[in-house]
């Protein structure tokens, strides 16, 4: 792409197999597009490295709009930081007891550990009634006490939830004050304004899970403008929200809890506009990804929304968000043969490192891009994204044959295409979470936002 003095805008996403770029060049309208293996240990070095290899500098940028799955990940790998709660006394057990839901309805046994651990979640004197009364104003000495042993306990960030603090949010203010004066990092999160509303769990648990993401969203984001910023990078930095939207890097490191379908929710708003653009009204999109599949209905040309979502049994994030399903597996996941002679595919995926059998870097376990491969679906002459000169059709050949044939009694052509086709028999849930009837779906254009799910819906 010839950059000269124009102005070019950025975007990028970020999945857990590939790193992908859009470039647009708003001077002439060009555009190019580009893909890298995703640097899991530090996304935004993959992004740095894409950047500059098409570039080969930032000075002519304007806009970086980045969407991330740093904070989707972090929540589904309990990979946060160490995170605390001061409450209401008689409230910190909240976060645990939930709606008094459980993991699986009908079975025996079923457990739920909160982000923040039981000692981690202090209590103080204060009660505000839910007219906003407040019946005992709260003691900044006391809430000064418990973020010091929260501290000693080792600590990174702090939430402050207090009952019915969105009738009248003085006490918790106040507590805040107390905290954030002895508090030695930004990461301290205040429940009135995260989510000033009613509803007790749903305000602590969206509360609580921004506190556990802002040390690692925070640092990934300073990170990312830093080394934007040492390569040339005069222009702003955008982060997609769960709502379509987008915000700065200050405010995603504040409220990173809105970052939590960031990725996804930019590729739903992309299709509704394209959409809109040639009249098209409803729409079925759908996004094949490495390691899941993810599925969006846009209606009389807009994308559905929620109010809240559910990351992970027990993360209840309570923002308005795009409407996202995810109904599947993805090209990067693995596919096995369970203890009852089953076939499944994932939810395990072989990610870019070491990826599929076919990119000849260590895994021997077939995925549904191997599957694709043995098929003819994909030239293993030209390969895209993965790095790689030429795919390793053989090596992909034997391990369906050894994994998946050889359990289920079928050669290596049909069990290609039973990995194929077992992803596939989910799709037709849509008609269970979507608003319309089933009889409207068939009728509806399916939009398909990447490759993969052309290949996965040719012939079927």
């Amino acid at each position: 792409m010839n950059t000269g003095t124009a102005q070019i805008v950025v975007g990028v996403d970020v999945g857990g197999t590939f790193t992908d770029f859009f470039f647009l060049n708003e001077a002439d309208g060009s555009c190019d597009v580009f893909k890298v293996p995703t640097t899991r240990d530090d996304q935004s070095r993959g992004i740095q490295q894409g950047i500059s290899r098409v570039l080969g500098g930032l000075g002519g940028v304007a806009t970086v709009i980045h969407g991330t799955t740093v904070a989707t990940n972090a929540l589904l790998e309990r990979q946060g930081a160490r995170t605390g709660l001061i409450t209401t006394r008689g409230f910190r057990d909240v976060l645990e007891m939930r709606r008094r839901d459980r993991p699986d309805t009908w079975g025996l046994w079923g457990t739920f550990i909160p982000l923040i651990p039981r000692d981690f979640r202090l209590e103080v004197d204060e009660r505000v009634l839910a007219d906003g009364t407040v019946l005992r104003p709260v003691e900044p000495g006391q809430v000064t006490r418990a973020a010091q042993q929260l501290l000693d306990q080792g600590a990174e960030s702090v939430c402050v939830f207090f009952i019915n603090a969105y009738a009248n949010d003085h006490n918790e203010r106040r507590a805040v004050e107390a905290v954030r004066a002895i508090w030695p990092n930004p990461h301290v999160t205040a429940a009135y304004e995260i989510l000033p509303e009613i509803r007790e769990f749903e305000r602590a648990s969206t509360a609580s899970l921004n506190a556990y993401l802002q040390p690692v969203v925070g640092e990934y984001l300073e990170r990312l403008e830093r080394g934007l910023r040492g390569d040339g990078l005069n222009g702003n930095i955008l982060i997609v929200q769960s709502n379509g939207g987008v915000m700065t890097i200050d405010t995603a490191c504040r409220l990173p809890v809105r970052t939590a379908l960031s990725g996804p929710a930019a590729g739903v708003i992309a299709s509704a506009h394209i959409a809109r653009s040639v009249g098209i009204e409803n729409l079925i999109t759908c996004d094949m990804g490495g390691t899941s599949f993810d599925v969006s209905v846009i209606a009389e040309g807009r994308s559905e929304m929620v109010p809240q979502a559910q990351i992970d049994f027990g993360m209840i994030i309570r923002t308005p968000m795009v409407e996202i399903n995810t109904i599947g597996a993805g090209g990067g996941s693995i596919a096995w043969i369970d203890a009852g002679g089953l076939l499944q595919v994932g939810p395990e995926s072989a990610g870019s490192d070491p990826g599929p059998v076919c990119y000849a870097q260590g895994n021997v376990h077939p995925t549904v891009t191997d599957a694709n491969l043995v098929l003819g679906r994909i030239n293993a002459q030209q390969p895209i994204g993965g790095g790689q000169a030429a795919l390793d059709v053989e090596s992909a050949r034997l391990a369906i044959q050894r994994e998946i044939g050889e359990p289920l009694g079928l050669e290596p052509m049909a069990a290609a295409e039973a990995v194929i086709r077992l992803p596939t028999q989910k799709w037709p849930v849509l008609s269970g979470w979507s608003r319309w009837s089933a009889d409207t779906i068939p009728k509806t254009l399916l939009r398909c936002r990447s490759a993969a799910v052309a290949r996965c819906t040719w012939g079927h």
